[in-house]
């Protein structure tokens, strides 16, 4: 059976460049179509690697850096071939919002549905057109305009002791200062790829609703150094110690509760605004944090001549990223702690199921 979703270009074949769209029905019943951007680079054998960006539509950084890896790629630097998407929300990113239109939030419509609404039926096009098709995935995230996230590239720990050490080395590759890892709920992109054995790359590349140009860089650097790691690309592999570099620092983020806030975020409901008002943050993202310490404090809104309450860290480690928007409902998302964790301790976890040395 042909899926809803048509697609003008042959992903499985075909040397060279093609440029074409997804188009996936709206569902309103009149025949319309969403259009949503696709190419492919090609040439010879290799593996196939999916790139896409876009997911939630206010985050640039990934919309941007895979633009122009189709612009100033050629498919003679190409071993195999290259899928790339690189706005999935189209909607949503012309209208600078994490959500589409509808509200959905595509990163919590997997694995998708045939009848279901749209973003549930190109989640399905994904799960089961896309993904069978790669056997690497590099998905570019940030915080969008309601965040602001270290710049860096992160993982969920799978208990597949070959594909976590695959995951840890690609986001490794990313060359950012920080790496972290994080749960995913079972409606996420990523834990529907890393269901199917895919090695996956995740990112956040900062937020704020401001893009600098050192972000930029380290989008571009970091993607097309990950696909020089996965032997897609040509050209060396660059490490930390060949760039002169210190070792990346790894902050272990998981167990954050999963509920999705107005921001969309997991991660931010590490910590809540404990009453509602306007946030002044305390700390930095990136810097070092003791549980218990105020890492923010809200003002009354409603009263100017209260005290502020403060928002206290729940664990010691290192502020890994926190809400950008400063007016505050009890009980959003404000903020979240990671705590160091070495790169053997994270593959030492699965030892007992004899993880490949």
């Amino acid at each position: 059976m042909s899926h809803p979703v048509t697609c003008t270009i042959d992903l499985a074949g075909g040397g060279g460049k093609q440029a074409g769209e997804l188009l996936l029905p709206t569902g309103s019943g009149d025949g319309g179509t969403i259009p949503i951007p696709i190419a492919t680079i090609a040439t010879g054998t290799g593996p196939t690697v999916l790139v896409s960006a876009g997911t939630h539509g206010d985050e640039y950084e990934g919309q941007i850096a895979a633009r122009r890896l189709l612009a100033e790629t050629e498919p003679a630097q190409v071993s195999g071939r290259i899928i790339v998407v690189p706005t999935i929300s189209t909607g949503a990113s012309q209208a600078h919002s994490r959500f589409w239109p509808s509200g959905a939030n595509f990163n919590r419509s997997f694995p998708g549905r045939l009848d279901g609404p749209p973003d549930e039926v190109l989640a399905h096009f994904f799960t089961t057109v896309l993904f069978p098709l790669v056997e690497m995935i590099v998905e570019i995230h940030s915080g969008g305009g309601g965040s602001w996230i270290v710049p860096c590239s992160h993982m969920c720990a799978v208990d597949d002791p070959a594909q976590r050490r695959a995951m840890l080395e690609g986001m490794e590759a990313w060359n950012s200062d920080v790496h972290f890892l994080y749960t995913a709920g079972d409606n996420y992109f990523p834990t529907i790829a890393q269901a199917q054995g895919k090695t996956i790359v995740t990112t956040e590349l900062g937020g704020a609703g401001l893009i600098s140009r050192a972000v930029h860089e380290l989008a571009w650097s970091g993607l097309t150094n990950v696909l020089r790691h996965f032997g897609v690309l040509e050209g060396e592999v660059a490490t930390r110690a060949s760039l002169g570099l210190p070792p990346a620092r790894i902050y272990d983020a998981r167990g954050a509760d999963e509920t999705v806030t107005e921001l969309g975020s997991g991660l931010m409901d590490q910590v809540r605004a404990p009453v509602t008002g306007l946030a002044e943050a305390l700390v930095e993202p990136g810097e070092t944090v003791e549980c218990g310490q105020p890492i923010a404090r809200i003002w009354a809104f409603d009263d100017p001549s209260q005290p502020p309450t403060g928002v206290l860290s729940e664990r010691t480690g290192v502020l890994l990223g926190m809400r950008a928007r400063s007016f505050v409902t009890q009980g959003n998302g404000m903020a979240f702690v990671g705590e160091p964790i070495g790169r053997e301790a994270l593959l030492a976890e699965l030892a007992a199921t004899g993880d490949p040395e």
